[in-house]
């Protein structure tokens, strides 16, 4: 009688699980990935923008200090058009 009653919850598990699989199996409602550039917008970026990134790369600026060379960068050249 014990083996029967083994084989019954067993199978009842085993119910349980082929039920649960496609739950778990969902894909996620979350929305793409960003670009790789990680911007929030997919504005192209202006010759004078990536002049001002290479020269920060170049001088190995990181955080605030690359932000606030890039904005002063970028300043200077627009008031050079």
């Amino acid at each position: 009688m014990m083996t029967t009653y083994s084989r019954a919850a067993a199978t009842a598990l085993a119910s349980l699980l082929l039920l649960a699989t496609p739950v778990l199996a969902q894909t996620s409602t979350q929305p793409a990935a960003k670009s790789d550039s990680g911007a929030k917008t997919s504005k192209p970026r202006t010759a004078a923008s990536l002049e001002c990134s290479k020269e920060a790369d170049a001088k190995g600026l990181h955080g605030k200090e690359r932000k606030k060379f890039r904005a002063e960068c970028k300043k200077a050249a627009e008031e050079k058009k």
